[in-house]
This record gives structure tokens, C-alpha cells and sequence, in this order.
């Protein structure tokens, strides 16, 4: 089976070193899967995988999951991490909170707003700095701002302005699993239990 939807018949007469990234993630995915494993341990398999690549392979997991093979996969990508039907967040070691993607989401839900702004680095620390925010997170022109209440967002925004940044857009938002997790290691240690 996966050897059909792995796009690997093409380079069959080249040389596993010769492969790209992605091919040779396949052909790695496709040689543990030979012996027809009831589990199957994943460390990071999309790590330094283009996107098209990183797509077939994501497809080709959900054909294993449909025939009953169990699924265990490290990622640093927290939005594949959302693919998945069961999460642990571990940071240095510790598991930190366990459940499906959206009860963590929901477990770790604060307020968030986006501010749109070309000047992010500048932003960042002003919101960095101010009672209310639990974490901010940078991308690109976008911060994302977690809050302790949804009233500090007009202090935020107050801020900023009173420093001089432009603001080109703001909006209330739900926190990604990466939001959550940031959000979650800046708290205090040890107050983040499984269930909270």
C-alpha cells in the first residue's frame, strides 16, 4: 500500500543517497514498513521535508492509520502535532499536558489578539513588557499577544501606539496549539497540570 501512494516507483534504478529529503523519508517510511508493524515509532518524519513532500507523507500515515497501524510521531511542528488524535506538549523532558489537540486548546485557552504592524521586533517588546500579557509570538508582520483578561487588548494597543509603532490591523483570535504551548511554558513552574 504504501509503496503505491509513496511516488517512489519513478526513482527506482537511483541510489538512496541520491534521493532528495522527502524521497528518502519515503523510502525510510516504506523499508520500516516491509515487515507489516502493528506500531510504528516516528521521529520527526517530516523534519527538513518540502512542503509537497511533507503533504504525501502526512497522507501516507492516515492510509496506515485506516488499515490499524498505531502511530507514535515526534514533531516540533506544532501544527502537524494538530493532525494528530492524541498530543503530549513535553518541554526539557517533562510531559507538560496530555489529550486530543483541541481539549489542550482548550485546557491552555486564553485570550489572544493579532496585531498587524511592519514594525514586529519593536512591538514585540513593548507588548513583552506589560502587566497583562502572558506571551507574545512573533510572525512576521503578525504578533500574536496572549492575554490574562480580554480588556487588556485596548492597553496593548494603547501602548504601542503611545511608542510610536504602527498599527495596521487588530483582531480578536483563537490561540494555536503552538500559542498554547508558548503561553504554557511561560507560566510559573509547576503550575501546568494535565486537565487544567
Amino acid at each position: 500500500m504504501v509503496f503505491r501512494s509513496s511516488n517512489l516507483t519513478p526513482f527506482r534504478d537511483r541510489l538512496a543517497g541520491n534521493l532528495s529529503g522527502g524521497m528518502k523519508q519515503k523510502l525510510g517510511l516504506a523499508c520500516a514498513l516491509i515487515h507489516t508493524p502493528k506500531v510504528l515509532l516516528l521521529d520527526e518524519p517530516t523534519g527538513g521535508v518540502d512542503p509537497v513532500s511533507r503533504r504525501d507523507l502526512w497522507r501516507i500515515l492516515y492510509d496506515l492509520l485506516r488499515e490499524g497501524v498505531t502511530i507514535f510521531a515526534s514533531t516540533a511542528y506544532l501544527d502537524e502535532a494538530e493532525r494528530c488524535s492524541r498530543i503530549g506538549l513535553i518541554h526539557k523532558g517533562k510531559l507538560m499536558i496530555t489529550g486530543e489537540p483541541r481539549e489542550v486548546r482548550r485546557m491552555l485557552h486564553f485570550p489572544m489578539i493579532e496585531i498587524l504592524t511592519p514594525a514586529g521586533r519593536q512591538a514585540r517588546a513593548v507588548a513583552a513588557g506589560l502587566p497583562g500579557v502572558r506571551s507574545v509570538t512573533a510572525y512576521g508582520d503578525r504578533l500574536h499577544v496572549g492575554l490574562d483578561a480580554a480588556d487588556a487588548a485596548d492597553a496593548v494597543v494603547a501602548a504601542m501606539a503611545g511608542g510610536g509603532i504602527e498599527i495596521t490591523g487588530k483582531r480578536s483570535i483563537l490561540p494555536s496549539l503552538e500559542d498554547a504551548f508558548i503561553a504554557l511554558l511561560a507560566r510559573p513552574e509547576g503550575s501546568a497540570k494535565e486537565g487544567e
